[in-house]
């Protein structure tokens, strides 16, 4: 008997959680928290998660209009949103998700396999638990910083990417192509002097990749 997608994900799910690496993101969950109680949230948000790259983004700015909340907490790997999903996902109980991480896993040492399968826990919460929310991944950029990286980067992206073509609420956004150059290579005016983090015309970049993804949920 072929198990269905679902139930590849929820048993991916377990074995990641098994493997999860605790790291002490709590002051930054609960300052989530503090504020979410003196200042309520929307109901049904576009909530965006992950690393830096979305704690850094200017959400109001990029999409004017639109309901969209930041959860992004800087220097967080991939299985930290996944150990946090109940108290930064769950409670907002959102209309879509769109989620970048994975980034800091590669940079910490950390395989391709080892992300895929925090995704596939990832994606499993949110079929399991937010059934009617779809669900956006933003694939690995390619930085300056992390370009000897990029194809254990690349090798993550394809599967995840592969994984969204399997299951209709679950989305893969290209935001790579538009940040590579003519010689295939990360357009400097994209990044940050450090090399990673990223300018307004590199969130420009991937706003015009976004955007239309949004507009399509209404």
């Amino acid at each position: 008997m072929h198990l269905s997608l679902l139930s590849l994900l929820l048993l991916s799910a377990s074995m990641s959680l098994l493997s999860a690496k605790p790291k002490n993101w709590e002051p930054s969950i609960r300052a989530f928290e503090q504020y979410d109680a003196n200042t309520p949230p929307p109901e049904k948000p576009l909530l965006f998660v992950g690393s830096s790259s979305v704690r850094m983004w200017k959400l109001k700015d990029s999409f004017p209009g639109l309901v969209t909340m930041n959860r992004g907490f800087g220097g967080s790997e991939l299985s930290d949103s996944l150990q946090y999903f109940d108290r930064i996902v769950l409670p907002y109980r959102p209309r879509a998700i769109l989620l970048y991480a994975g980034d800091n896993d590669i940079g910490n040492g950390e395989t391709a396999e080892q992300v895929i399968a925090d995704y596939k826990a990832f994606a499993a919460k949110v079929r399991s638990q937010l059934p009617k929310a779809d669900f956006a991944y933003l694939p690995f950029k390619p930085s300056l910083a992390r370009w000897n990286l990029w194809p254990e980067m690349q090798k993550a992206n394809q599967a995840i990417k592969q994984l969204a073509a399997a299951d209709p609420k679950l989305h893969y956004l290209d935001t790579v192509t538009p940040m590579l150059g003519a010689d295939g290579k990360p357009k400097k005016e994209f990044f940050l002097p450090d090399g990673l983090h990223m300018t307004p015309p590199g969130y420009q970049a991937w706003t015009a990749v976004v955007t239309p993804w949004l507009e399509s949920l209404k």
